[in-house]
């Protein structure tokens, strides 16, 4: 919801690819390699077909498995076996970016600022890339793998107080909700705490598995690690989205399991003054 607000507000147009399916993420290269490039390269192959340029995504699960469909077809011999289980040519001759890079390097920090409605005056909020956004580098061409900075530039244009964040790229162990939940518990716990430690008003991420953790988990990890975490996690664009003038309802904040009220009181209490 605020991903698509955003882009429109900010002049970029977003098509949906037609007959998209699963990228497979990360479930599917565990099982068959060839085949998860194969779920990723049919969306991009389709949209090849259609004359886009980039596919982009909100999402660093999808946007590893399409940057790995693109480096498999630049090998000879697995194009030729990914074409085999498609039904479509792929030539690799598209590229994927995530919406945040899309934000930060063509439409640009100041134009996004310039754009500004209300600013996020008040607010203190811990910027978390998680841990495959912006790696192995190789693959990620994205900011700095190991002190990312693009999240941060965005919100102090907008008017936010962005902290020092020291865990802003470990992992949450999202991915591993199912099989190993005390290990995700134990590390959601960590980030959590540090932001608290911070004084932070909210997390903010750029993905949406970490978001949907970080935001379900809290009430399991206060039961399990005797610690009190209750802290927002909103999404990049939702306070995007608030900073360029659209409602909470709008940009999908009553859709949280840890109320983000708190924080936009504040925020509108600072904007009164």
């Amino acid at each position: 919801m605020s991903s698509r607000k955003v882009a429109e507000a900010l002049g970029i147009e977003l098509v949906e690819v037609e007959d998209w399916s699963c990228c497979g993420s990360t479930p599917a290269h565990t099982v068959d390699h060839l085949l998860y490039g194969a779920l990723a390269a049919r969306n991009l192959a389709i949209a090849e077909k259609m004359g886009l340029a980039t596919v982009v995504t909100p999402c660093p699960s999808c946007l590893v498995a399409f940057k790995s469909a693109l480096e498999m077809v630049q090998d000879d011999g697995k194009r030729k076996e990914l074409n085999e289980l498609l039904d479509l040519p792929f030539q690799g001759e598209i590229q994927s970016k995530s919406l945040l890079q899309i934000i930060y390097e063509e439409v640009g920090v100041e134009a996004v600022a310039q754009r500004a409605k209300r600013p996020l005056e008040g607010m203190r909020l811990a910027p978390y890339y998680g841990c495959i956004l912006t790696r192995p580098p190789k693959r990620a061409q994205f900011d700095d793998p190991e002190n990312p900075i693009t999240m941060d530039r965005i919100l102090e244009a907008l008017g936010a107080e962005v902290p020092e964040f020291p865990f802003k790229t470990e992992c949450c162990g999202a991915a591993f909700g199912l099989p190993k939940r005390e290990l995700v518990l134990t590390l959601s716990a960590k980030i959590l705490e540090m932001a608290q430690e911070i004084g932070a008003d909210a997390l903010v991420v750029a993905c949406p598995l970490c978001q949907q953790n970080l935001d379900l988990r809290q009430g399991q990890i206060t039961s399990r690690e005797g610690v009190s975490v209750d802290l927002p996690v909103l999404y990049i664009t939702q306070l995007v989205g608030l900073a360029l003038g659209f409602s909470p309802r709008e940009v999908g904040l009553d859709k949280h399991a840890v109320s983000p009220n708190r924080l936009l009181k504040k925020w509108e209490e600072k904007l009164k003054e």
